[in-house]
C-alpha cells in the first residue's frame, strides 16, 4: 500500500491533532493525555503550515510545501479525505480497516456506463483528490474536470465507464480510456507533464481524441482508472475486468489499437501498474513521481485480473 514509517507517523500526529483540536472546541479546558484515540466527528480545517509543524517540529526539513505533498499521498493511500472550499482545506481520518471491511461487505456496487448529467460533479471531486497539489488553483479544477467529462462524453463516451454504489448509485470510481489520433503519440514519448491537462489551466487539450473508424490509431491513454481507497481491495479485479471487455469493444471502433499508455502521479498506482506489467517510459523532471508507462495491448487482453497479486 505504500504506507512508510513515515507515512505512518505524520498520519498518526495529524489523527491527535486533529482530534484535539476538536475536542479544544467541545471542551476549552481539555488537559492531556487524551483518553482514547477515537475519530473526529467532522472534517477539521488544516493548513499547510499547521501540517508542517505537526508533521516536522522535531526535525530540521520540512516545508509547507513539503507538508502539502504529504498529505497528498495520505489521501491517495486512503488514510485520510481532504475537501476544499476554495478558502480553506478540511480533513477527515479515514475509518480503519474493520470498519472499511464493512462498508465493503454492506454496500454492493455496480459497473456502468459513465452518465455525464448524474456522474461528471461527483467524478470530478473524486479525480480533483489526485491532482490538487499540482495546481494552487484548486477551486477551479473540479469545474473544469467536469466541463471536460462532458466534453470527451459527447465525442466518444464508450471508454468511460464508472462504479457505482448501488444504495445512492453515487460513483467510487471511475476508467477513461481515451483513444488518441496519430498526431499526438508523440507526446507519450515528451514530457509526462503535457499529460496533467485535468490540473492545467491550458485551453487546448494536447491529446487529440480519436474518432471511431481512424485506422491510424494505434495508441490508448488510460486517462484515468481509480477507485475510493474503502473498495479497492474487493473491487479492483472486476473494474480491470471490465476494462479488458471495453478494449475490446473499442477495438471495434480501432481496429489498429495496439499501444496502451497511462501517467502515474500517485505511488499506490504505480505499484498497480506494474503489477499488471506496465513499464517506466519516461519520468518528469518538474514534477517528481509523475511518468509515463506502457504496455502493449495484447498484454493487457491476455491477463486474468483474478489471479494477480496487487
Amino acid at each position: 500500500m505504500g504506507v512508510t514509517r513515515v507515512r505512518a507517523e505524520c498520519w498518526v500526529r495529524l489523527w491527535i491533532y486533529l482530534l484535539v483540536k476538536e475536542r479544544l472546541i467541545e471542551q476549552p479546558r481539555l488537559q492531556p493525555p487524551l483518553a482514547e484515540l477515537t475519530l473526529p466527528t467532522a472534517a477539521i480545517s488544516c493548513t499547510h503550515r499547521e501540517a508542517a509543524e505537526i508533521f516536522y517540529h522535531d526535525r530540521e526539513q520540512g516545508s509547507d510545501r513539503a507538508a502539502g505533498m504529504m498529505l497528498d499521498k495520505l489521501a491517495a493511500l486512503g488514510l485520510i479525505n481532504k475537501q476544499f472550499d476554495g478558502n480553506t482545506t478540511r480533513i477527515t481520518i479515514q475509518p480503519l480497516l474493520p470498519m472499511v471491511q464493512e462498508i465493503e461487505a454492506t454496500v454492493p456496487l455496480e459497473i456502468a456506463e459513465f452518465d455525464p448529467r448524474c456522474d461528471a460533479i461527483t467524478v470530478a471531486n473524486l479525480l480533483a483528490s489526485n491532482y490538487n497539489w499540482m495546481n494552487r488553483n484548486t477551486a477551479a479544477v473540479p469545474q473544469r474536470i467536469a466541463q471536460l467529462l462532458r466534453q470527451w462524453s459527447r465525442q466518444y463516451p464508450v471508454g468511460m465507464r464508472v462504479l457505482r454504489r448501488s444504495d445512492n448509485l453515487n460513483p467510487v470510481g471511475f476508467c477513461l480510456l481515451y483513444p488518441t489520433a496519430s498526431n499526438s503519440d508523440n507526446k507519450f514519448f515528451g514530457s509526462p507533464t503535457q499529460g496533467l491537462h485535468f490540473s492545467s489551466m491550458m485551453d487546448v487539450d494536447p491529446f487529440e481524441l480519436a474518432t471511431p473508424g481512424d485506422l491510424d490509431c494505434v495508441s490508448l491513454f488510460v486517462r484515468s482508472w481509480i477507485i475510493e481507497p474503502s473498495y479497492v481491495h474487493q473491487y479492483r479485479p472486476l473494474f480491470l475486468q471490465d476494462a479488458q471487455a471495453t478494449l475490446r469493444r473499442m477495438q471495434g471502433d480501432f481496429p489498429n489499437l495496439c499501444d496502451l499508455y497511462t501517467l502515474i502521479i500517485h505511488p499506490i498506482y504505480e505499484e498497480m501498474a506494474v503489477a499488471l506489467g506496465f513499464q517506466k517510459t519516461s519520468s518528469s523532471s518538474q514534477q517528481p513521481g509523475v511518468s509515463w508507462m506502457y504496455l502493449p495491448l495484447d498484454r493487457f487482453l491476455q491477463l486474468k485480473m483474478s489471479e494477480l497479486n496487487f
